[in-house]
């Protein structure tokens, strides 16, 4: 490994503004707080942004092709761009640290949204098409910020600035929705169709994301996290020998961080896809799906900051452990409500968010804690590819599985398959020395 000489080189060859912030904690505190704040606004805008436009990217394509059967290509198409620029943030923030990585990712989003109304006005379908994958940039961007707040967080407060941001998302995500019909009547006011109006709240929200971290996200977090801990880490280096165990153990982390999101986000998408088309299936309105699928998305993002605490306070492992049991009873509540019952169904989404909640955030702070600065981003880019991919994937499958079987059978295999958490963290508490990085 090499990670030693690039420490080196990061000692040797850093600004000398930056030695006022290792010596300082009192500085590494008001730059970890100011960063919060910037990475909080930038949410609230990507949250909109990203909202806006999944709201009606399907009524749009189906509206410029006249046909139902593609109608699902968006939310594909959004997926796959987010996993391919997620590996991108991810390696750029690397590089050229979070401001430059987060900034460029939000931009390109929005330069997708513009692209989507250019589509709709020429009605140009692969145009349309092409701008939704690039639009997915945003998507990625969005879920890539939640790191940007650890970078300077002791180990006893990463996860909460990890929820932190996550709550943040959920003004924009909310806010987002609610004004399609208003983006829609300006839309049409300026001659854009009325579908596209969405993608225009988009397009500005993605660019003044971008915009607010390239201006304000200074000094860059990921940058002097690098620094402090190259310093950190040569003064300890008689205490502290790098070995083939302590690789094992990092890893081990990253494995075990990555499986737990994977899985719930699999689970969690799985039963949420086709939770609208059973309800449709038995008589239920478009009303009472927006209610329940409101209220999911509400249990996703609005308990983070108790949740980030309890990740701090109770342990990586024991809140994992809890996102499987939660997944677990909303797999088995939803497949046993019924077919009439919309209070069990509302339990169970609220619970399906909630299991999703304490997966993303336990399996987050597991990341950050197994990631040196030196290559964190670059491997929290890769295991957002993978999330973003099992999302995709428990999408596809869930409607195989309905068509073949029926959506209790998709419950209570997504719940049962939640369980596998349970497993995998006990191979992680097998490591005794476990240090938190």
């Amino acid at each position: 490994m090499n990670q030693y000489s690039d420490e080196s080189k990061a000692i040797e060859s850093h600004p000398a503004w930056l030695q006022s912030y290792i010596d300082s904690p009192e500085k590494q505190r008001q730059l970890y707080k100011r960063t919060l704040i910037i990475v909080v606004i930038s949410q609230i805008f990507g949250g909109a942004g990203l909202a806006a436009g999944i709201t009606v990217g399907a009524l749009l394509a189906q509206d410029m092709l006249g046909s139902d059967s593609f109608a699902g290509v968006p939310a594909f198409l959004l997926t796959l761009g987010s996993a391919g620029a997620a590996l991108i943030v991810g390696r750029l923030s690397q590089r050229f640290g979070r401001r430059t990585g987060l900034a460029a990712g939000f931009m390109t989003g929005g330069f997708g949204a513009i692209g989507v109304i250019l589509a709709a006005l020429t009605h140009n379908v692969f145009l349309l098409f092409f701008s939704l994958l690039i639009y997915g940039a945003g998507s990625a961007s969005n879920l890539q910020a939640r790191y940007a707040g650890s970078d300077l967080a002791t180990s006893s407060q990463r996860a909460t600035a990890i929820s932190i941001a996550l709550v943040s998302t959920t003004f924009g995500a909310v806010a987002g929705p609610n004004l399609v019909g208003v983006m829609g009547r300006f839309a049409g006011s300026i001659g854009v169709p009325a579908l596209a109006g969405p993608f225009i709240l988009g397009a500005a929200a993605f660019l003044l994301a971008g915009l607010v971290l390239a201006a304000f996200l200074r000094p860059d977090p990921l940058e002097v996290a690098k620094v402090i801990r190259a310093v950190k880490r040569t003064d300890e280096e008689h205490v502290f020998v790098e070995n083939s165990n302590n690789v094992k153990i990092q890893n081990r982390g990253i494995v075990v961080g990555a499986a737990i999101m994977i899985l719930t986000q699999m689970v969690m998408v799985a039963i949420m896809t086709m939770t609208p088309v059973q309800m449709k299936h038995h008589g239920h309105g478009l009303n009472e799906v927006g209610l329940v699928i409101g209220i999911h998305i509400g249990a996703m993002y609005l308990p983070s900051l108790v949740t980030g605490i309890l990740v701090d306070k109770m342990g990586r492992t024991a809140m994992a452990i809890a996102s499987g049991a939660t997944l677990l009873a909303a797999g088995v509540l939803a497949a046993s409500a019924p077919s009439d019952s919309m209070m069990l169904l509302v339990i169970a989404l609220a619970l399906l968010g909630l299991g999703w909640n304490f997966g993303l955030i336990s399996g987050t702070a597991l990341i950050v804690d197994a990631t040196h600065p030196s290559t964190r981003a670059k491997t929290q880019g890769t295991v957002d590819v993978f999330i973003a991919l099992s999302g995709a994937s428990g999408g596809a499958l869930s409607g195989i599985v309905v068509a073949q079987s029926s959506y209790t059978t998709l419950s209570l295999a997504g719940g049962f398959l939640s369980l596998l958490l349970i497993p995998v963290v006990i191979w992680s508490k097998r490591s005794k020395n476990y240090r938190q990085s």
